[in-house]
């Protein structure tokens, strides 16, 4: 296969224990450039006429369209909650006003592809004990300035469940991720508890299974990076982020991989393919 394990036992020691780890200095600034002037293009061809779906973790009205159920395997636009004003118009220009751009650009753009089937991230998955993973999903996400929305605690399982859960985040910074602009918070640990509840697609739209624990505030630690840093978060890490009220943004490329040998893709999932991922090795 030519791919080795990247992770150092410590480094396995960190995520096992805490649940996630921060690696710094993942991509070259060569290496994101590249993906946010991909992005920026990928914006200008845009046309926001076209669609006006709304991506929020609050509401979850995003959830209940077609333009959503299809993005699987496309390259989608969906806009922050506060982009329009009371006459459905954008209040700012179309790039300050998107929310998130997903769900199949690491298979659909050549440059995002290049990253996110590169050694380095196949090598990562190894050490992890992958043996023939798949992106699931990967989303490029803004976090713009003033209208940022909040994403609510939750976990990565919840939404892409296998039996037994496989699921893990790969959350890569593309600017600085701080206190101000919305960085992510996490409860350190909390895998250990397992899934808490499941995110259901059924003849009756989609729903949780279970209400939402509530969350002391206090338990959350922030996880602020630089730009370049990669986010490795276990399926089961009660994460969030809140509202960017800041003048910055917050760009992240996220990918989210499962595994296909020895266990199944939930059938009650929200992502229901017509054709399965190419496995990024095994």
């Amino acid at each position: 296969m030519g791919i080795h394990g990247s992770l150092s036992s410590d480094q396995l020691n960190i995520f096992n224990t805490q649940g996630y780890l921060v690696m710094e200095s993942f991509s070259s600034p060569e290496e994101i450039e590249s993906m946010r002037k991909r992005m920026d293009d990928l914006l200008d061809e845009f046309d926001p006429s076209t669609t006006s779906t709304i991506f929020s973790t609050k509401t979850h009205q995003h959830a209940t369209n077609d333009y959503f159920f299809e993005s699987a395997e496309k390259i989608s636009f969906f806009f922050e909650e506060k982009a329009f004003d009371e006459d459905g118009n954008l209040k700012q220009p179309k790039k300050l006003s998107i929310n998130k751009v997903g769900h199949a650009l690491d298979e659909l753009d050549p440059v995002f592809k290049k990253f996110s089937r590169s050694d380095k991230l196949s090598g990562l998955l190894l050490s992890l004990g992958y043996k023939k993973p798949v992106i699931i999903q990967s989303m490029y996400i803004f976090k713009q300035p003033g209208i940022g929305g909040e994403v609510v605690p939750h976990q990565d399982n919840s939404f892409l469940y296998t039996e037994p859960s496989t699921c893990t985040g790969l959350w890569l910074a593309l600017e600085d991720a701080t206190l101000v602009n919305g960085c992510l918070w996490a409860i350190p640990g909390s895998h250990k508890n397992g899934l808490v509840r499941r995110f259901i697609r059924d003849e009756n739209g989609v729903h949780f299974d279970k209400p939402s624990p509530s969350y002391d505030q206090k338990d959350f630690v922030p996880v602020e990076v630089k730009a370049g840093s990669l986010v490795v978060i276990h399926g089961d890490l009660i994460h969030q982020s809140f509202e960017n009220r800041s003048s910055q943004s917050r760009h992240a490329y996220s990918l989210h991989v499962v595994d296909t040998d020895g266990c199944r893709w939930a059938q009650d999932n929200w992502i229901r393919r017509k054709v399965d991922p190419e496995p990024i090795y095994g």
